[in-house]
């Protein structure tokens, strides 16, 4: 900062004593200014600088030796930056290849094969030796004890974090018991059953019977809608027709508590027609296939009496 300092101060002396002539400079408006390019005073600080500059340097050769130590610091902190990087890269691969396999975790009981939630209906049923899985005949059980009055059933979500909690346990526990005081929430229990069939990889209303329903349904008769429903139904497999009607009547229960519970067959088949049924491929208009999901979940559970062929009491 000194020199600097001694170097304008130099500079201005030497101007002050004329060494800077008044040619360089000319008159714009009455107002002087110096050229724009050129200029005796700017030649002579550049290089009055750069020689001051050099003579500093030579001066003072420690200051190019630090320069050059602290270029040297950076580049052996560089490389023992990569260094570091190939080391954590090399222990996570080691981490890796030493993990046990799904197969090691299964057999010692950590990792169980058998899922319920995002499996196929069939193969639930075959694993558990029934045509009902048995979550579901829990969870229509439990809602049927403490539930069919509560307001906007299967409308209103439960907490997710609960819901999922519940998921992990199905899943993983041998034991679940749904009067546990953690599943007081009936909306638990209702949200746990919609995911449960929102993630069946082929849905309870199979792929291929998706546009039998769609046409079935636009049927204007009545009675042939019945009749064509019910045909379609006898034709599912017997898990899903079994499901079907343990469900549709369950439902069938939470629209007799409608004044109470405030659910309509409308508000059912909005919540359950695009959670039971939905095309494999998403070719056509989603919103008009969403109209015939509600309508026909709706129609179901409006004559579920005669399509199912159940006991009227």
């Amino acid at each position: 900062m000194f020199s600097t300092i001694c170097r304008w101060y130099d500079a201005l002396s030497w101007t002050s004593k004329g060494g800077f002539s008044r040619s360089g400079l000319r008159r714009s408006n009455s107002t002087e200014f110096l050229p724009r390019h050129g200029g005796s005073l700017l030649g002579y600080s550049s290089a009055s600088l750069s020689a001051k500059h050099a003579s500093s340097t030579q001066r003072n050769p420690g200051h190019r030796r630090s320069i050059n130590v602290f270029s040297s610091s950076k580049l052996k902190h560089s490389s023992s930056d990569g260094g570091d990087k190939n080391s954590v890269k090399n222990r996570l691969k080691k981490l890796i290849s030493r993990r046990p396999s799904i197969k090691t975790l299964q057999e010692k009981g950590i990792i169980r094969d058998r899922c319920v939630f995002g499996c196929h209906l069939l193969s639930v049923c075959e694993r558990e030796g029934n045509t009902v899985p048995r979550f579901v005949s829990m969870c229509v059980d439990a809602v049927e004890k403490r539930g069919l009055e509560v307001d906007g059933i299967y409308r209103v979500s439960g907490n997710l974090a609960t819901i999922q909690k519940l998921r992990f346990i199905v899943d993983q526990e041998d034991e679940l018991d749904l009067d546990s005081s953690q599943w007081e929430d009936v909306h638990v229990l209702t949200g746990a059953l919609k995911m449960f069939f929102r993630e069946l990889p082929e849905p309870l209303f199979p792929f291929r019977f998706f546009q039998l329903f769609v046409e079935a349904v636009k049927l204007k008769d009545v009675k042939q809608k019945v009749q064509a429903l019910r045909k379609l139904v006898l034709q599912l497999p017997k898990p899903n027709q079994d499901t079907m009607r343990l469900l549709f009547t369950h439902l069938h229960r939470v629209l007799d508590h409608s004044r109470k519970n405030l659910m309509s067959t409308q508000g059912i088949g909005i919540v359950f027609g695009p959670t039971l049924m939905w095309p494999e491929l998403d070719a056509g208009n989603m919103a008009v296939n969403m109209i015939y999901q509600n309508q026909i979940v709706e129609f179901i559970l409006i004559e579920s009496h005669d399509i199912f062929q159940l006991d009227r009491k």
